[in-house]
């Protein structure tokens, strides 16, 4: 199949199920609203200006908007955010605080309720997870970890006492630790076990710390720069590193090793291309500023990863509870910002979000109907937060109103409900602007080399989800309008 038509289907697919997500969530206030007799002007799928809809015969405006970071229903009986739904109809018959809490209450639960559904989906039909597990494929010489016993081949356990399961795992938990030196159980080769303290990485870049070893994997050429060694020696994008100057070639941080300290030394490279093993000679040409020696290519991880089915897949109650505790975590962490090194830059949105799902999407839908579960989770907690203009901040409202048996003044809800708006709005364009920035920090990580930076064979982070746990601010109902 053409590779254009992969990529509709792949952008399709995820809008699809985004979509799915944000349609759950409004369903959840507009099924409640009808029961409880509430009138309904609207039913939008994205925010901004309309790009086609209808009316139907009760005279609600189904549409689906420009803006894909959520959606609302349109209650004019609820206090709504004009600035995202438009002009309502005043003088409407008031309606209790009860069937107030149960409009806002009914999509959150709604999310809850799909991340259970597609959970259990999951543990039917199996889950693709990596097969190298947590296997440390590469330890630095003459490193602290090196020195303490650590050696290539042994695998980690668990981090600061969490069980670990794939570098995934290891990744985000040494990121969001609230130390930056970690205790790590090791289980060795030899099958004996111990538990380490373990000085973490900062990487400027992407204001992120890491463990210094990791996984076992072959890595591939990205990019190659025009006139470099690379070129020269015929290497191309998609060549998988087995070894170099007849090392054996495990990781990505370890081949750079190798390539710096071989400076106008032929070296015999073995690569693998299109399944087939080839050999190339290449001379790491000196780089004076550095004092390394360079051939000129990006080196990132391999998208071939082995995966393996897990099935049945990992219980329903196991995935909300592991993305409950994820979260709870990432929000220490962002709170705490000394202690982690994690902040606001880490908050994201539909890019990122966007992009996840496409890359899962092309290794196995089954893995997004994964972060799917992960994203209705973050959708029903981020809406259930008491701020005026989300779900929890309509309870909130409406349980102030039953304990003093009187209604807040409209003139009141509608000031505080437009300024968290406001707020809300720009807290949107703040982390689709962290989404920008951290894809082009790291497309700039990739290609320091072009610039004559000091890292031509640039290493690029390992795959996995990013630290967020997809809180997408006003998904599902950034003004839930009732």
């Amino acid at each position: 199949m053409p590779a254009f038509l992969v990529w509709i289907g792949i952008g399709l697919g995820v809008a699809l199920l985004f979509s799915l997500a944000v349609f759950v969530h409004e369903w959840g206030h507009y099924w409640v609203a009808r029961r409880c007799g509430l009138r309904v002007d609207g039913f939008s799928i994205g925010l901004g200006p309309k790009i086609f809809g209808w009316t139907d015969r009760s005279g609600v405006e189904w549409a689906v908007r420009w803006i894909p970071a959520g959606g609302f229903v349109k209650l004019p009986q609820m206090i709504t955010s004009e600035i995202i739904e438009g002009r309502s109809e005043t003088g409407l018959a008031a309606i209790s605080p009860f069937h107030k809490i149960l409009v806002a209450v009914a999509g959150p639960v709604m999310n809850v309720v799909l991340a259970f559904f597609l959970g259990g989906i999951i543990w039917w039909v199996g889950l693709p997870m990596q097969l190298n597990h947590t296997i440390i494929g590469y330890v630095p010489p003459d490193s602290p970890e090196s020195r303490l016993g650590i050696l290539e081949g042994d695998r980690i356990l668990s981090i600061e006492g969490q069980r670990v399961k794939n570098w995934e795992d290891i990744q985000i938990t040494a990121a969001l630790a609230m130390t930056n030196v970690l205790q790590v159980e090791i289980q060795h080769v030899d099958g004996h076990r111990a538990t380490y303290p373990i000085t973490t990485e900062y990487q400027p870049a992407l204001h992120l710390k890491f463990l210094r070893f990791g996984p076992k994997d072959h890595p591939e050429v990205k990019t190659v720069r025009p006139g470099s060694a690379a070129e020269a020696a015929g290497f191309r994008v998609g060549d998988e590193f087995v070894s170099f100057s007849g090392v054996q070639v495990v990781g990505q941080r370890q081949l750079i090793n190798l390539i710096e300290k071989r400076p106008d030394q032929a070296s015999t490279v073995e690569l693998v291309r299109d399944g087939k093993l080839v050999r190339l000679e290449v001379t790491p040409r000196f780089d004076p500023e550095a004092k390394v020696g360079r051939i000129g290519v990006e080196i990132g991880y391999s998208d071939k990863f082995t995966y393996t089915v897990q099935r049945p897949g990992p219980p329903p109650w196991e995935q909300v509870w592991g993305t409950l505790t994820r979260t709870v975590q990432f929000v220490k962490a962002v709170t705490h910002p000394h202690e982690s090194n994690v902040g606001v830059e880490h908050f994201h949105g539909p890019v990122v979000i966007f992009e996840q799902l496409a890359t899962e999407l092309r290794i196995d839908p089954r893995r997004a109907l994964a972060l799917l579960v992960v994203l209705n989770i973050n959708l029903a907690m981020l809406n259930l937060l008491p701020l005026p203009v989300l779900d929890g901040g309509h309870i909130v409202m409406s349980l102030l109103e039953l304990i003093t048996r009187r209604r807040i003044r409209a003139g009141v809800q509608e000031a505080v409900t437009l300024a968290f708006a406001l707020l809300l709005v720009s807290f949107m364009i703040f982390v689709t602007y962290n989404d920008v920035r951290g894809m082009s920090r790291l497309k700039g990580l990739r290609k320091q080399e072009s610039g004559g930076a000091s890292t031509e064979h640039a290493a690029t982070p390992a795959p996995g989800p990013t630290l967020t746990p997809t809180p997408l601010p006003g998904a599902g109902s950034p003004a839930t309008n009732r």
